[in-house]
């Protein structure tokens, strides 16, 4: 896989997963359906879903060659990425007008 790929599978992959917990009633996607899902366990598969888009990205960063050392600028970087990728899923969900 090229290099150019790599970063828009991780782009789609985090854009999906930051959106995917504002959008569903289910846990982890595909868990026990849970009619009010609270805030909270929106947060936690959010917290999840950052986990998971890390990891594939270090899957494919390794895949590619050696994989680069992280600070922690890296990990707040990409958390704050993250949580603005999520903005339309919770505008969706919490902040839309209902008819």
């Amino acid at each position: 896989m090229e290099s150019s790929a790599a970063v828009w599978l991780v782009l789609f992959v985090a854009v999906a997963g930051a959106n995917l917990p504002f959008v569903n009633e289910r846990l982890f996607v595909v868990g026990p359906l849970r009619a009010p899902k609270s805030i909270g366990w929106r947060l936690i598969e959010l917290v999840v879903m950052w986990g998971v888009t890390l990891a594939i990205g270090f899957g494919l960063e390794a895949r590619a060659g050696q994989i680069q050392a992280q600070g922690w600028e890296f990990y707040a970087a990409m958390g704050f990425l993250f949580l603005t990728l999520a903005f339309p899923g919770f505008v969706w969900r919490y902040l839309r007008r209902g008819r």
